[in-house]
C-alpha cells in the first residue's frame, strides 16, 4: 500500500510549492526553537573583581558575582528559560569542601540569582564535585586512585542539601555515579526540599568535545581521565539503561550530554522517555563554530539556529547552550 494511501508522483506531486517563500516555509515548519527551550550554562569564580575571559570560548566569561547577576538579568529579558551555574572555588581539597559550604561560591551565587532573576527565569545548579576537587575528579577517591561511588554519593546529597537551600529551582547532577539520583532525592526530601526537580546527566559521555570546558570550571583531572564512569562513546543502549534507572531513582528530568555528536541518543532517548529530554551544547561545540566563523568559513547566526533546530528536530526539549541569550535574540 502506498505511504499514507496516497500515490501522487511527479509531475503531480511537487514538494517544492511549500518551499516557495519565507512566510509559506515559516507556516509549515515542522521544528520551532523557541527562547524558552534554552539554558545558558554560566561560570562564576571566587576572588574575580573583572570578568576573566576564557581563551578557547571567545565571547564567554568566568564571571564574578556582579557580572553574573547582569548576565543573568540579560538572559531573562531575552526571554531564556533557564540558566546553569558552574562554580569555581578559591580553595579546592581532596573532598571538594567547597562544594556544600553554605558560604561557598555557588551557594552565595546562587542566592543572588534566587533574588534577581528567579522570579523570570529557572536557576539550576550543576551538582558534581570536578570543579571543586584538588585532583579534579568527581568525587573522593580511594586508594588505587578510582572514585568511591559511594561516598561520593554522600558529598552528593550534602550538595543538594546545600543548593537546594540557597534557592536553586532544580539541581542537576552530572557526576555520573551509580545511585547518585536516588541519593540526590534522598537527601533534599531528607532537608525538606521535597518540590525541587533533579534533572540528571543520565547519559553523559566520555567525550574529547570537553575540551574548553576544562578551562572555563577549571576542574580537568589531575591524573587520568574520566572514562570509568562516563560513557563509553561507543554504547547506545548503555545509555538507554542509564536513562531508565535515573528514571526509577526519582529524575524529574534526563540529560544527553554532549548533543551535536550524539543526536542518534537523544533522539531513541526522546522517543521512550516519560520525563522532558534536554540535551547540552558542549563547549567544543560552541568552540569549533566560534573558531570557523571567525575565519569566514560558514555564517556564524544560520549555524547556531541550524544546529539548535537540529536538537529540537531530536527530540530535545530543553537545550543548554553558551549562545542562549544571543539566540533567543535571534529567535525572536
Amino acid at each position: 500500500m502506498p505511504l499514507f494511501g496516497h500515490d501522487a508522483a511527479f509531475p503531480e506531486a511537487r514538494p517544492r510549492r511549500l518551499r516557495r517563500g519565507a512566510a509559506l516555509r515559516r507556516l509549515v515548519a515542522q521544528t520551532r526553537v523557541l527562547p524558552e527551550n534554552l539554558v545558558l550554562p554560566m561560570f562564576v569564580k571566587e576572588g574575580l573583581t573583572d570578568p576573566a575571559p576564557i581563551s578557547s570560548m571567545p565571547g564567554q566569561v568566568q564571571h564574578t558575582r556582579d557580572s553574573l547577576r547582569e548576565a543573568a538579568v540579560a538572559a531573562a529579558e531575552a526571554g531564556v528559560g533557564g540558566l546553569m551555574l558552574f562554580g569555581i572555588p578559591e580553595e579546592k581539597d581532596e573532598r571538594g569542601s567547597a562544594a556544600d559550604d553554605p558560604d561557598g561560591i555557588v551557594q552565595a551565587a546562587l542566592r543572588d540569582l534566587a533574588s534577581e532573576v528567579g522570579d523570570d527565569i529557572v536557576v539550576m545548579a550543576d551538582l558534581c564535585l570536578c570543579e571543586y576537587t584538588s585532583h579534579g575528579h568527581c568525587g573522593p577517591l580511594m586508594t588505587d586512585g578510582q572514585v568511591d561511588n559511594d561516598l561520593t554519593l554522600e558529598r552528593y546529597a550534602s550538595i543538594a542539601a546545600a543548593q537546594a537551600e540557597a534557592g536553586a529551582a532544580v539541581v542537576a547532577p552530572s557526576g555520573m555515579m551509580d545511585g547518585q539520583v536516588a541519593a540526590i532525592r534522598a537527601g533534599l526530601d531528607g532537608a525538606g526540599h521535597t518540590g525541587v526537580p533533579i534533572l540528571a546527566y543520565a547519559a553523559k559521555y566520555a567525550s574529547a568535545f570537553y575540551g574548553p570546558f576544562r578551562e572555563a570550571a577549571e576542574g580537568a583531572p589531575q591524573f587520568g581521565d574520566r572514562s570509568g564512569y562516563q560513557q563509553d562513546p561507543a554504547n547506545a543502549r548503555e545509555a538507554l539503561r542509564e536513562v531508565t534507572l535515573d528514571i526509577a531513582e526519582g529524575a524529574d528530568m534526563v540529560m544527553v550530554k554532549p548533543g551535536l555528536a550524539y543526536l542518534d541518543i537523544v533522539a531513541k532517548v526522546a522517543e521512550s522517555s516519560p520525563v522532558p529530554v534536554s540535551a547540552y551544547q558542549v563547549s567544543g561545540e560552541y568552540a569549533m563554530i566560534e573558531a570557523a566563523a571567525e575565519r569566514g568559513w560558514l555564517d556564524r547566526e544560520r549555524v547556531i539556529v541550524e544546529t539548535l533546530t537540529s536538537y529540537r528536530r531530536a527530540g530535545a526539549e530543553q537545550i543548554l547552550t553558551y549562545w542562549a541569550t544571543e539566540a533567543a535574540r535571534l529567535l525572536r
